[in-house]
């Protein structure tokens, strides 16, 4: 085990005066050894001449370069930045070139590469051949802060367009030629890898997002690439040791000692290069990567995850172990979703691979669960990812995943997102499907229920029925079609199981079973003839290319060749079943009917034909005779010859029934005699029938308006016309009304039909508006949902689109029939479910009551009313809750319990009020502003009952009313809350009683993030007043605590002192002569952890003590003893805190001095649910895991080892002591971490 290399922490040149720097340093004169470019082969280590730092004054830069800069294609003076920006020039070339400018002057050369990565970060600063010799490297990265652009958040890597896009690309490729095209020669000079790594190590602890995101990539893209470069020297270590070993085994007479020689000799540089890359390696890991990857930016910490997958997967044997797959492990539970994706596609790539199958056994046995519980992050990419990675450990090992664990992935196959559902599928397809029975060579390939599929479409039947969700077999279709659609596309198999008799010893499908299979089999002819998801599935029409159309040819064709002569048999046999029959009678609408010609099938035709008539007859239920009628309508298509033989069949039949209809009707309405159930039941059946088949095709030939009136009128006039007659009788009119204006849209039309259809739709809604008072409700439910259509087909839009000529069939309502269709929905609709006789809610209140079941409804008629006034609007859902408040009062009384159902309602519905109110605070500040105004006026409006010094009768209404708070502007909180205290007295604001809570809280709501201000988004926070940037807080982690405390922020206590002011100012702002202000607290939590530095005064001098706003002359003597007593209070507890933290500034150093290591402190991230459901907390994920810091396992080369006796690691971020005071809390972790 080796440990990190030490490397240069500052660009600086010793001086005579200078003792930190040994003569071993890489900055020091050294003997005048030049570069030697046949390293690799035999040739020594390049060392650094003598005075080389100092010779890059000469302006004259490498070939192709001018004034140090490039020239390449006509590109003068262009920094290296430019080039790569661009993009023009080859990635190989560019790198050549810098190679030979590194070889003529590589001080200067480096420059140009120091600079590369500073201006790749979007900093506009440029270091100088000065601040390179003369500045230390914290200041250099101090003054490229300084000069960095704040009121811009953008920088090259998340900048947009299509030059940006692909800026990344290049910027990571050129880093990668870079190391491959040095990997022979320079990168073991023991400069240039050692400053690059310095460098980027340093930026990367930057507080500067930009300087911490670019120079994180910049590192572990380099980190990459040193793999590479290590896997090859293994490689080739081996090679060199077979062959060292072949020579050496051969006989003394024909062994070459020569060759032995060279061979031990090559061995022996090869181990030592490998020694050098694994001391990068572990530098960049320790220095950069342990750090970053629990960084408080989601985007560096899934750089980090990502390249660890590539590290561990590329050079397995290195880094395929528990302590590199821990990070992995931890990192799974990142409250970020696209952290959380690089994960499990991490682990993708290395659980493909079956033989490291075995390096993963722990692994897996530690962290499967959680992968299991990921399969339902609310991320729907994080959840595909994790259903594919199970899938293929499910590939490597059938022994891993528990039934229980497979069980929570199969539900998904009916998830609404279809990428969850299709990665469901696979993993379902994988686990039950995968194994099929062999078949014996030479036989004759075995078809229907004897074929392979049998068995498994039966197990497809079998879990469809088990999984209790058998409306959702298109769901199953549609998530197993892309991995098993061969085994759903035998319908050969499957007419077979259903048709055919089982063999001997072979158990016979049950009904239940049967019924199953139907629709499955439906749900696969519709998939195939389709092309598309079932709904819910979709995301828009998607075209097909000539593969999918070309497939979608041959399985219509396929299908309609089997099913055409199998489905009259089927019918045949099921012709009793409704469900079956309603599924089979479906399969026609899928054909390519030009079959039926060709395919010379139209016996077949007929006898199916006869099988849909033999059913009409049979049955009376609405959905087998509406999947008659529709399969009539697909098989009446005038483009195919098989038009004239089916419509026949459909005029004969209907024929019959509408002359049946008539009779029996004539019968039925006869004065006189009064019908017995007999004559209603042939009536309503038949009138059944003619209405399913006027959906679909158009009976107005047959004059049905007439009679249906009839029936209708004498219902209206006798009163007792059975229920489901006139709910029928209705439909079948409104379709009669339909049809007619469908003929009178289409074209040429006389005036008459026109007077005469609106005659006849006048007379209909007249009917319909009488049954609106009829007592059955099922009547009145269907006359309300037919006058709603009506209305709206008939309303002014229908002239829209040139067709002025209708206009005189435009209807409109109406007073009485408005006021009638709105009793219907006060006392039928928003209704509790419990009680049909319970009042009715008014207005917005009901409608949103009732969200779950009209929700999008309401939506968009609140979105409407807001756009037409928001202040009104805003009006209006106060009164509504206020109105709400009262119903609550007079129910319960004024001492009601604040945690009952009925006030915790109120609260949830002001919730959803506000968040119809949107983000843009600016749009609805008005509104908001006057929504609380009126809620504070009604809260204080009643005064108590119980006398003076109770609260308001209504102050509990704002409990209700802090919901809106979140959704004022910062300025205007304080606005309202001035405005609150014109209400109170000033007892209020003293009472703790639990009857004032209302008050207190409504109160903290309007503080609470008050004093916020505006931060800079390139450094994360920062103060405009200050012209260096203040550094943001890591997260409260041991290792990030000692590395936040070693940092310089020497202007802190400027910054400090300017919050402090700004502090004050906005007390001033909020005070009034009648309140006391609440005393301002700062907390970090308020900014987030790891955002930013809390500001604290000097560590050498005691805080002082913060200025309470002075009591106004008349408050009495007790408040002023509370104000003098809080102040000692404050005082007492800063000087503590300032002595805690000089004892802990001392026990810092000495562990400092003792050698901390970057990676003492290596724990968990600290993480939050990210679960759809909330099951299980973390694990210790500690146990069973090696977690110790792993090194690459090779012993490191005596040049490097004395360089790490010699000299510290001055670069390491964590050895500069901050001056500026951490906060307290992070202090005491550290204390106890140490």
């Amino acid at each position: 085990m080796i440990a990190a290399p030490e490397l240069p922490s500052e660009f600086h040149y010793p001086q005579d005066s200078d003792t930190r720097f040994s003569s071993d340093t890489d900055f020091s004169e050294a003997p005048d050894v030049s570069i030697n470019p046949t390293k690799g082969k035999g040739g020594k280590k390049g060392k650094k001449a003598a005075g080389e730092k100092g010779k890059g004054g000469k302006g004259v830069g490498g070939a192709g370069r001018m004034n140090g800069h490039y020239q390449e294609n006509g590109m003068e003076n262009l920094m290296l930045f430019e080039v790569v920006k661009m993009g023009k020039s080859a990635m190989q070339s560019v790198v050549d070139d810098w190679i030979e400018a590194y070889k003529t002057d590589r001080d200067m050369a480096l420059l140009d590469l120091i600079n590369f990565f500073i201006q790749c970060s979007g900093c506009k600063g440029v270091v100088s051949g000065e601040m390179f010799r003369n500045m230390q490297n914290s200041e250099i990265i101090r003054r490229m802060t300084e000069e960095f652009d704040e009121d811009s958040g953008d920088y090259p890597l998340t900048m947009a367009g299509p030059l940006w896009k692909k800026f990344k690309g290049s910027f990571c490729e050129f880093i990668a030629v870079l190391v491959r095209q040095c990997q022979y020669s320079i990168i073991y000079d023991e400069y240039l890898m050692d400053t690059v790594i310095s460098l980027l190590t340093g930026l990367s602890d930057s507080q500067v997002r930009a300087f911490r995101h670019t120079s994180t990539l910049a590192a572990m893209k380099l980190m990459t690439a040193l793999v590479n470069v290590a896997l090859n020297l293994s490689i080739n270590m081996d090679n060199t040791q077979r062959q060292y070993e072949t020579e050496r085994n051969k006989m003394v007479a024909k062994r070459a000692n020569d060759r032995l020689e060279l061979l031990l000799q090559k061995r022996k540089e090869l181990q030592e290069n490998q020694d050098e890359i694994e001391n990068m390696m572990n530098a960049i890991f320790k220095g950069v990567f342990v750090h970053r990857y629990r960084d408080a930016i989601a985007e560096i910490r899934a750089i980090t995850i990502e390249e660890i997958g590539m590290w561990m997967k590329l050079y397995s044997d290195a880094f395929l172990n528990d302590s590199y797959l821990k990070y992995v492990g931890w990192t799974m539970h990142d409250k970020q979703g696209e952290v959380r994706l690089k994960c499990l596609t991490a682990l993708q790539g290395l659980y493909y691979n079956r033989e490291l199958n075995t390096r993963l056994e722990l692994f897996t046995s530690r962290f499967k669960d959680r992968i299991v519980s990921m399969t339902l992050d609310k991320e729907y990419d994080v959840a595909v990812q994790a259903i594919k990675l199970l899938t293929l450990v499910l590939h490597s090992t059938d022994e891993v995943l528990s039934p229980e664990d497979c069980e929570s992935v199969y539900h998904l196959v009916y998830s609404a997102h279809r990428p969850v559902a299709i990665a469901a599928g696979e993993f379902l397809f994988k686990k039950l499907f995968s194994t099929r029975e062999p078949e014996e060579e030479g036989a004759p390939k075995r078809r229907g229920r004897q074929s392979p599929n049998a068995n498994l479409i039966k197990t497809t039947v079998f879990f469809f029925l088990e999984s209790e969700l058998h409306e959702h077999a298109a769901y199953l279709v549609d998530s197993l079609w892309e991995s098993g659609a061969d085994l759903l596309k035998d319908w050969e198999c499957m007419t077979s199981l259903l048709l055919d008799d089982p063999v001997p010893g072979e158990e016979a499908l049950t009904d239940r079973q049967e019924t199953a299979l139907i629709e499955i089999m439906l749900c696969t002819v519709r998939q195939a003839a389709e092309c598309h998801p079932p709904v819910g599935r979709g995301t828009g029409k998607r075209v097909m290319t000539a593969k999918e159309k070309k497939t979608q040819l041959d399985d219509r064709t396929r299908m309609t060749e089997l099913f055409a002569v199998t489905l009259p048999p089927l019918l045949a046999k099921y012709s009793i079943d409704t469900e079956k029959v309603t599924n089979l009678l479906q399969l026609p609408q899928f054909f390519d009917l030009d079959i039926y010609t060709t395919g010379r099938l139209e016996k077949h035709l007929e006898a199916l034909l006869r099988q849909i008539r033999e059913i009409v007859e049979k049955h009376t239920d609405t959905e087998v005779l509406e999947a008659c009628s529709k399969t009539y309508h697909a098989l009446c298509n005038e483009e195919f010859t098989i038009f004239n033989r089916v419509d026949i069949a459909r005029s004969q039949l209907l024929d019959e029934m509408v002359d049946k209809f008539n009779r029996l009707l004539e019968d039925f309405l006869q004065e006189g005699e009064e019908p017995d159930d007999d004559d209603a039941y042939q009536v309503l059946s038949t009138l059944k029938r003619i209405t399913a088949f006027h959906n679909a095709h158009d009976l107005s030939q047959w004059d049905l308006f007439s009679s249906n009136f009839k029936l209708l009128n004498t219902g209206i006039e006798n009163g007792d016309m059975p229920e489901q007659i006139v709910v029928h009788a209705l439909q079948c009119t409104h379709y009669v009304v339909l049809w007619y204006l469908a003929k009178v849209s289409e074209g040429s039309h006389r005036k008459e039909e026109l007077m005469s259809l609106r005659k006849q739709m006048r007379m209909f809604c007249l009917m319909c508006q009488r049954y609106l008072t009829n007592v059955n409700t099922t009547v009145k439910e269907q006359a309300f949902t037919i006058l709603c259509d009506v209305l709206l087909v008939f309303s002014h839009q229908m002239v829209s689109g040139g067709r002025e000529q209708l206009e005189p069939l435009v209807y409109s309502p109406d007073d009485s029939l408005q006021t009638e269709l709105l009793s219907f929905i006060l006392h039928h609709v928003f209704i509790d479910q419990d009680d049909d006789n319970a009042p009715h809610k008014s207005s917005v209140t009901g409608c949103v009551t009732y969200y779950n079941d009209y929700g999008d409804i309401i939506k968009e008629t609140m979105s409407k009313t807001r756009q037409i006034d928001k202040i009104q609007c805003a009006k209006t859902l106060i009164l509504s809750l206020q109105q709400l408040f009262h119903e609550m009062l007079s129910e319960l009384g004024t001492g009601f319990d604040r945690s009952s159902s009925a006030f915790c309602g109120i609260k949830e519905l002001a919730r959803r009020f506000s968040l119809t109110f949107g983000l843009d605070q600016v749009k609805t500040r008005d509104a908001i502003a006057m929504l609380h105004k009126d809620g504070i006026e009604f809260a204080f409006k009643e005064p108590s009952p119980q006398g003076e010094g109770n609260p308001p009768l209504h102050l509990a209404f704002l409990d209700i009313l802090s919901e809106f708070s979140s959704k004022l502007m910062r300025q205007d909180k304080r606005t309202v809350h001035m405005y609150l205290e014109r209400f109170m007295t000033f007892q209020m604001a003293l009472q703790r009683d639990d009857c004032w809570l209302p008050l207190i809280s409504y109160r903290n709501s309007l503080q609470a993030g008050g004093d916020d201000d505006t931060m800079s988004v390139v450094s994360g926070y920062s103060s405009r007043g200050s012209s260096v940037r203040s550094k943001k807080t890591k997260a409260a982690t041991p290792t990030a605590t000692v590395a936040a405390a070693k940092r310089k922020l020497p202007e802190g206590t400027e910054e400090s002192s300017s919050s402090s002011a700004d502090m004050s100012w906005q007390h001033q702002s909020m005070q009034t002569p009648v309140m006391m202000p609440s005393p301002h607290l700062t907390s970090t939590m308020m900014r987030g952890p790891g955002d930013m530095r809390e500001e604290h005064p000097h560590p050498h001098t005691l805080p002082q003590t913060p200025q309470l706003h002075q009591t106004p002359i008349d408050y009495n003597t007790q408040v002023t003893w509370m104000l003098a007593q809080r102040q000692q209070e404050e005082v007492r507890q800063q000087q503590e805190r300032a002595m805690n933290y000089a004892k802990l500034r001392t026990n810092l150093q000495q562990a400092i001095r003792r050698g901390t290591g970057l990676m003492e402190e290596d724990e968990e991230p600290i993480v939050e649910d990210v679960m759809m459901s909330s099951e299980g907390r973390m694990e210790d994920l500690n146990e069973g895991m090696d977690f110790d810091t792993m090194d690459i396992d090779l012993p490191p080369s005596k040049n490097r080892r004395e360089r790490s006796e010699l000299k510290p690691d001055y670069f390491d971020p964590g050895s500069i002591m901050d001056e500026s005071v951490s906060n307290s809390l992070l202090l005491y972790s550290t204390i106890n971490t140490l």
